[in-house]
């Protein structure tokens, strides 16, 4: 990798085995980086930064204008969310195992040992967001695979600093983020939906927006959403 320097904005080239240039604008800074195919030389991938300047500082600006998630200390009264709701964490210290209890509309109990860091509440408290999701995943991967008319061979869970999901065509295998399960179920969908095409669409071309637009027509509005939602940045 290396980079090139547009409008005083630093931009890293990465060549790989790929037939189109692809730009990417990633948070929390707003870092650039062009994917350019092997066969294509800096003063075209130059020239194609230049023609996207408007693009690239117009991605930068929402990133800087996005809302970011206040740090999260995992201490009673603090404010978590599941699945797009806003619930008070009531942190209860008991000599148990620890674990995580939805008690009702308003409280998330967390039940640690006593004089547990607040390194080890975070992951307690992922490792139930992780569980949750597992039991959402596997109906909606169903549900679109049967209308879409494809198969993934494996799903995964992780966190991701810059991407809500990604696919793998090759070894038909998807990645979920962990934090949409701090999102609204419909972003969820949106993410599973989008990965999956990816099986039948590789690009982000009109071919892939026919698509989306026919099995969720309203996905612009689920995108929308996702995006105006607080981004977590694992530190």
């Amino acid at each position: 990798m290396h980079q090139i320097k547009i409008s005083n904005i630093l931009i890293d080239v990465i060549r790989k085995d790929i037939k189109n240039m692809r730009l990417a604008v990633y948070p929390p800074g707003g870092r650039v980086r062009i994917s350019v195919p092997l066969h294509i030389n800096d003063e075209t991938a130059r020239l194609f930064a230049i023609s996207k300047l408007s693009w690239i500082k117009n991605h930068r600006q929402k990133i800087k204008e996005q809302k970011r998630a206040i740090d999260r200390y995992f201490i009673s009264r603090e404010t978590h969310y599941f699945f797009g709701q806003p619930y008070l964490l009531d942190v209860v210290e008991h000599n148990a195992v620890p674990e995580v209890v939805l008690k009702n509309k308003t409280y998330i109990s967390l039940f640690v040992r006593p004089n547990t860091t607040t390194e080890k509440r975070q992951s307690i408290m992922n490792e139930w967001y992780r569980s949750e999701l597992k039991k959402k995943i596997p109906s909606i991967i169903e549900k679109y695979e049967k209308q879409i008319g494809v198969k993934v061979n494996n799903w995964r869970i992780k966190h991701m600093k810059t991407r809500w999901g990604s696919c793998n065509i090759k070894d038909k295998r998807i990645w979920i983020n962990l934090e949409l399960a701090k999102k609204p179920i419909v972003c969820l969908e949106y993410v599973i939906l989008h990965e999956l095409l990816h099986l039948i669409e590789r690009y982000h071309n009109r071919n892939f927006k026919a698509h989306i637009e026919k099995y969720m027509p309203q996905w612009k509005s689920h995108k929308e959403e996702l995006d105006r939602l607080p981004i977590y940045y694992r530190k």
